[in-house]
């Protein structure tokens, strides 16, 4: 081939590489891009990628490859490196220009050394004894430093034996073989740098993410762990749809930016809480604010008991009568009775606080005869610091002890579902890039039913993504579960499986989804890694509503 034609056909060659270095997003495998091309392109039997480690001072072995010697160490090989790494200064701090590969990181000058055993500059001890070991024969060497767009060395490609391609003999690398792996060195460390800068921002925009989360989820000791379990939840599930041969989502699959998306979508569901008030968040009790009202309605009974006492006093104390009778006092008053009565009266009372302190903790189901209970306490007449006779509750009062389920009234729970529509507001101010945009789509949609009556738009399943159905089933399956609630104890994986069947058959969740959950055993995968032990009872699918015996 003329000589013109070979340089355009190297030129050529390098330019593939080049557009093959802007596209590779994998580390590793990028690296291996890098050394393997400049192996290529000069004919090099064996070769070795540093990355230069400015903080320990050392060049650290990445890749290394010798063909005739079948090593292959590091990069996507998965073969680990043994070798220490390589010292830039010594003990005193003096920079080690005698070894080759160091000099061209100090002195960020490209050495190409035609003989090693003839090279008087350098020391080639180490060379020597592993071409003893191994009975290869390092001649040629070509050391070119790798440097960013800051002028500061990041790596070095060392490449070993060039040779003739003609011939197949050990020949020095020529100037252009020099000239084209600098240039090859340049777009790579330009390339390396920017995949760097990418995975450290996206390092830093989940570590934002993960700082968000946390400062929610130390809001309140009751739901610390949801905004980091239900991320985990979603992944196990959809990982378990990819997987899945069968059924209607057999076809479904996820790529590596795919995952991404949605851990990102799950990680950031509920962002929208950072601005739900502490004291809803954390309402451990049903008359919790800034404190346990509870206590005020024990000074209200400390209160009515005393009023109880002056009343018995001033009926002992009442007016004699014309003569005693038996069993009447000194006055012809039958204190026994009115001590009875008072005794009984005080007995109710202390019946009636220890009655609203167990309706004041927050439960799954408040029976109507409680309801009926309270509605009659509230009206017990009081004093107040005024001087004023009152009801014994408030209004507000009676509807926070009335709670049917839970702890927050309608309002709060109003407040608490307004996080949705704060998240979906947060996130759609974002700019999402394109492979991250369905993001806010994907979070927005896990208060959302199959039979569109969720909220806050109100979707039916046809208008909400696969992922997004996901994450429904995984916010659910955590509550249910979550044993950090302030009014209920974790439930069992039966009774979640229960609620959750239920859920499949009322058109809330997705079927489909449900019976990959089962299929797969998703939940029991979960539960392993979550549940306390006492939780993860056997499950009897068949009793379980809603399972599809047949998929």
């Amino acid at each position: 081939m003329p000589t013109n034609n070979k340089l355009i056909y190297r030129l050529k060659e390098l330019n593939e590489i080049g557009v093959a270095l802007s596209q590779q997003h994998d580390i590793n495998s990028l690296l291996e891009l890098i050394l393997e091309a400049a192996r290529r392109i000069t004919r090099a039997d064996a070769g070795t990628l540093y990355l230069h480690d400015p903080e320990r001072r050392v060049l650290r072995f990445e890749i290394v490859r010798t063909d005739s010697l079948n090593i292959a160490m590091g990069g996507v090989s998965g073969e680990p490196i043994g070798y220490y790494p390589v010292q830039l200064y010594d003990l005193s701090g003096k920079p080690n220009h005698a070894m080759v590969v160091c000099h061209a990181v100090l002195s960020r000058e490209t050495v190409n050394i035609p003989d090693a055993y003839k090279a008087q500059d350098y020391d080639f001890t180490g060379t020597r004894n592993f071409d003893a070991k191994t009975g290869y024969h390092s001649q040629s060497f070509l050391n070119v430093p790798m440097c960013d767009h800051e002028g500061e060395v990041i790596g070095v490609l060392q490449l070993i034996n060039a040779q003739d391609r003609a011939s197949g003999a050990i020949v020095p690398f020529s100037a252009d073989d020099q000239q084209l792996v600098e240039s090859l060195a340049s777009q790579a460390a330009i390339a390396l740098t920017n995949r760097r800068l990418i995975q450290q921002l996206e390092g830093l925009f989940e570590s934002f993410i993960q700082l968000i989360n946390n400062a929610i989820d130390d809001k309140s000791p009751y739901t610390g762990g949801h905004c980091s379990r239900v991320p985990e939840l979603t992944m196990m599930l959809a990982d378990a749809v990819t997987r899945t041969k069968q059924g209607p989502l057999k076809d479904f699959v996820m790529t590596e930016e795919d995952r991404r998306e949605l851990k990102i979508a799950g990680l950031l569901h509920d962002c929208g809480k950072i601005t739900t008030p502490v004291h809803v968040v954390d309402k451990p009790t049903k008359l919790h604010t800034l404190f346990d009202r509870i206590q005020l309605l024990d000074t209200r009974f400390e209160v009515l008991k005393r009023d109880a006492e002056i009343t018995m006093l001033r009926a002992l104390a009442s007016s004699p009568r014309p003569q005693a009778e038996e069993g009447l006092g000194e006055r012809g008053v039958d204190e026994a009775a009115i001590r009875a009565e008072y005794e009984a009266r005080i007995r109710q009372l202390d019946d009636d606080r220890e009655f609203l302190r167990h309706c004041n903790i927050g439960r799954e189901a408040m029976p109507q005869s409680d309801v009926k209970r309270v509605l009659t306490i509230a009206h017990y007449p009081w004093r107040d610091n005024d001087g004023k006779m009152v009801d014994f509750l408030s209004d507000d009062e009676v509807e926070n002890l009335t709670i049917r389920s839970g702890t927050l009234t309608g309002a709060e729970r109003e407040i608490i579902n307004r996080h949705i529509e704060v998240t979906i507001k947060m996130l759609e101010s974002l700019p999402w890039p394109k492979h991250l945009k369905n993001v806010p789509e994907y979070a927005a949609g896990h208060h959302e039913r199959m039979d569109g009556k969720g909220y806050p738009r109100g979707l039916t399943r046809n208008q909400m993504s696969l992922q997004a159905r996901v994450m429904g089933i995984a916010d659910i399956f955590e509550a249910l579960t979550a044993k950090d609630r302030p009014y209920k104890a974790g439930k069992t994986l039966t009774e979640s499986l229960t609620i959750l069947g239920k859920f499949k058959l009322g058109g809330h969740i997705d079927p489909d989804l449900f019976d990959v959950f089962i299929r797969e055993k998703v939940y029991l995968d979960y539960a392993w890694k979550f549940l306390a032990p006492e939780q993860i009872d056997e499950v009897d699918l068949s009793k379980i509503p809603g399972v599809n015996q047949e998929v």
